[in-house]
């Protein structure tokens, strides 16, 4: 038996945003000293675009085969998504089809992505309240989610639940989903808000961060919000730089491998 990690993330190509991906690589090397790490993308929009600026990163069904050229039989893969949506989804059912090529690991078992359960999302929504920026009494915290098509966009929402049992100036909202920085603007009145705070709640501050937040264009959340007549501060720090927001994920890892 030989046991490997492989940490699955969605992937950016802003070069800032690794600076999250090496935090994690650091906190599980200190957990699991002496096992193998490697590291797979779902995007496959963002490895072409990587591979075109000559760095390549390799899917999660290229970096298990490749695992187990190398000799790992037992592997455990720790989905760095923020919600069970698409990816994960993909991720588990690659998992399912990998186990059928001959060769191939022994066995695999995927950690929970962030948000999972409602011990999860009570643990991240303390981890944020220990984050957010120092506010008077009318500021508030807008976290920027990415949103999903899917059924478990739902976590975004409930987020906002169990915010707001802790105080009435932090929201979510999605760029793909609900709520939408709209539907969240409505609040920030609602509330007398005059300067807003916002800070990506994804592993990464990536593209969306650096454009569909904190871009300058006609459409961005600073932009809209500023037109509504608040002032406003980006904060660009991916969940993935958080202590308190990568011991969830590296939990949800140590469980998985304990039941390889």
């Amino acid at each position: 038996m030989q046991k490997g990690i492989l940490l699955v993330a969605f992937g950016s190509s802003v070069p800032a945003a690794n600076v999250a991906l090496k935090n994690i690589h650091h906190e599980v090397e200190r957990s699991f000293p002496g096992v193998m790490i490697r590291w797979a993308y779902t995007s496959a929009f963002i490895r072409k675009k990587l591979k075109r600026q000559g760095d390549e990163v390799d899917s999660p069904v290229i970096a298990l085969s490749k695992m187990a050229d190398e000799g790992c039989t037992h592997i455990a893969i720790q989905s760095l998504h923020t919600i069970p949506g698409l990816e994960y989804e993909y991720l588990l059912q690659t998992v399912k089809g990998i186990m059928d090529i001959p060769k191939g690991p022994v066995k695999v078992e995927v950690g929970r992505p962030l948000l999972y359960s409602h011990e999860d999302v009570e643990r991240a929504v303390d981890a944020m309240m220990a984050h957010i920026p120092h506010r008077g009494e009318r500021e508030g915290l807008v976290l920027m989610g990415h949103g999903t098509p899917h059924f478990s966009n739902v976590f975004y929402p409930a987020l906002n639940y169990y915010f707001a049992q802790k105080t009435h100036t932090v929201f979510v909202a999605t760029v793909e989903g609900f709520p939408t920085i709209q539907d969240i603007i409505l609040k920030l009145k609602q509330q007398k808000i005059d300067k807003v705070y916002l800070m990506p709640f994804m592993s990464m501050a990536g593209g969306h961060v650096k454009n569909d937040m904190c871009g300058e264009h006609e459409g961005s959340w600073c932009t809209l919000l500023i037109s509504a007549g608040f002032k406003v501060e980006c904060i660009i720090k991916g969940t993935g730089e958080l202590k308190e927001m990568v011991s969830i994920w590296l939990q949800h890892l140590k469980d998985a491998f304990e039941r390889l």
